[in-house]
């Protein structure tokens, strides 16, 4: 029953976790603190026990999902609310921890808060895995960017592509006098080797998480679009956890954060550039798959057609219609004089819903 039930806002950080309760009518039964550690939140869940039909509710932050599954393994529900969606008043220019929580627990019994969907601790794990993998990518990154600025100090430059076979033997075949400047290539080129190794591990693990059970079908279905290799597919499907959450290919345009914003007032319509408020790592992967759009797709490479083989007749003609109507899409929008990289993110948007529509089949 409504009358029966606690509210109660979380703030919580590294060190601290900050409580606030708010009681059915609205009124504010007491605020509280305790340490972010297993004694703490044993004193937190004895502070709880002590109010009826306790329902809490704390921000997605750099914390986790800790704190949720602690609660619920206790039999107390608890929500992860997303930070970007919490309603905020123009004039309020006061912001503590205590007023956060109280804010929590108020919106929260108001049903003002949207909760986020929480993975499992083995999803979880697997999102992190490709998040690591990413991050090993932007380090060898810089790694390459730092020796090719270490040569081009020394008046050396590389006339063809970078990082092919050609240019390896001319940076492993560059000798210099001094005997400080030949340890540090040495050090540079150690420094990109021991990346290039350290990517190449995660994408073994990735392959071999590719093959579970549990996600294999649906990284096979994805990959049959172009553009969707197994570390974009597995990628999707970490980020995703599950795409029956999603009612509608427009609702997961917007959880990408590929939607277009609008700012309409007075009869005026007026459109932004896209919200870019969802999920990073998966527009970022799904701008990338659209680049592949820009080719003609009248003829299907060896590649994909090998991806392709043994999936239902529904997913290969759902990709058929991607094929035709993405790259149709990026050549009209190119033709009429849009940046290409707007085109991309253009065809980003719809591939959204292929990507939709394969991975529910």
């Amino acid at each position: 029953m409504a009358d029966s039930i606690t509210w109660v806002g979380l703030d919580m950080h590294k060190e601290s976790i900050i409580a606030a309760v708010v009681g059915s009518d609205g009124s504010l039964l007491g605020r509280f603190e305790t340490t972010n550690s297993p004694k703490g939140k044993d004193r937190l869940i004895a502070r709880m026990k002590t109010f009826p039909g306790v329902q809490c509710a704390y921000e997605a932050g750099p914390c986790g999902y800790d704190l949720k599954r602690f609660l619920e393994q206790e039999s107390v529900p608890c929500e992860v609310i997303a930070p970007s969606l919490i309603p905020r008043r123009p004039g309020d220019r006061i912001k503590t921890d205590r007023r956060d929580a109280e804010k929590i627990a108020r919106m929260h019994r108001m049903g003002e808060l949207v909760p986020i969907h929480v993975p499992t601790p083995r999803q979880e794990a697997l999102r992190d895995l490709l998040r690591a993998r990413e991050d090993a990518s932007e380090d060898l990154l810089r790694k390459r960017h730092r020796l090719t600025k270490f040569f081009l100090r020394q008046g050396r430059r590389f006339e063809g592509k970078s990082w092919t076979r050609e240019h390896w033997r001319w940076i492993r075949a560059q000798v210099f006098d001094d005997t400080n400047a030949a340890d540090v290539l040495v050090e540079y080129i150690l420094a990109v080797d021991q990346e290039v190794e350290r990517v190449a591990r995660f994408d073994q693990r990735i392959e071999e998480a590719s093959k579970d059970p549990e996600i294999a079908p649906v990284v096979s279905r994805l990959t049959a679009l172009r553009g969707i290799r197994t570390l974009t597919a597995v990628t999707l499907v970490a980020e995703l956890v599950d795409l029956r959450r999603f009612s509608s290919p427009r609702d997961l345009m917007s959880f990408a954060g590929l939607v277009p914003g609008e700012r309409s007032s007075g009869g005026k319509v007026r459109r932004t550039g896209i919200t870019k408020t969802g999920n990073a790592h998966l527009r970022r992967v799904l701008v990338e798959a659209a680049w592949h759009y820009r080719h003609p797709t009248q003829k299907t490479g060896e590649t994909i057609r090998k991806r392709r083989e043994g999936q239902p007749p529904e997913v290969l003609e759902t990709v058929r219609k991607a094929d035709i109507r993405l790259h149709r899409k990026f050549f009209r929008l190119v033709t009429k004089g849009k940046r290409s990289t707007v085109a991309a993110v253009a065809v980003a948007r719809e591939l959204v819903g292929f990507v939709w529509a394969v991975g529910k089949a």
